[in-house]
């Protein structure tokens, strides 16, 4: 699609998290950017599912949190307010990945209360080492190694995080 000046536009949603893009950012900025925000977009839906599941309300998220409860809601809405900014600029694969990678730990967090209010039960600790597992590769997927730009590194972000969501799902927190 054209707008009156003639430059070319995705027409690809604001619900989705992407925004218009222009002519001069290449094709391939795009391609990089959708799993990312995609992945930073389960993981935050999974850690406000580990919230709820915790009896954690959302609106506990607090400036400084002092407690394991208000940083899960914190980490939470810290999440979704930074991919909706990223999502607002043009494609950059170091920050896109490194907000998924911000997802992923805020996840892990909420993971963590998950597993404390459903006790030691094997389905809520395969869980939560299965968060741990997806904040470790969403961090290797944004580190220094690759900037957001590795395939290998970003498949296997991608793969642990459908691990993540499984395993939140077998545990009954999704």
């Amino acid at each position: 699609m054209s707008d009156r000046n003639g430059s070319r536009q995705s027409g690809i949603s604001r619900q989705q998290g992407t925004v218009v893009d222009d002519a001069a950012t290449p094709p391939s900025e795009w391609a990089v950017r959708r799993p990312h925000l995609a992945r930073g977009r389960s993981a935050t839906d999974r850690a406000a599912a580990a919230c709820l599941y915790a009896g954690i309300a959302l609106s506990r998220a607090e400036l400084v949190p002092r407690e394991g409860a208000a940083r899960a809601a914190n980490g939470v809405r810290l999440s979704r307010q930074a991919l909706a900014e990223l999502a607002k600029n043009a494609p950059d694969p170091a920050a896109d990945a490194r907000g998924a990678r911000n997802a992923a730990a805020a996840a892990a967090v909420a993971a963590q209360e998950a597993r404390s209010h459903g006790g030691a039960s094997e389905l809520s600790e395969a869980a939560y080492r299965s968060a741990i597992k997806a904040s470790q590769a969403a961090g290797a997927a944004a580190g220094s190694a690759g900037l957001g730009r590795d395939e290998t590194l970003n498949a296997e972000a991608d793969a642990a995080e459908a691990a993540a969501v499984a395993t939140a799902l077998e545990a009954g927190w999704m």
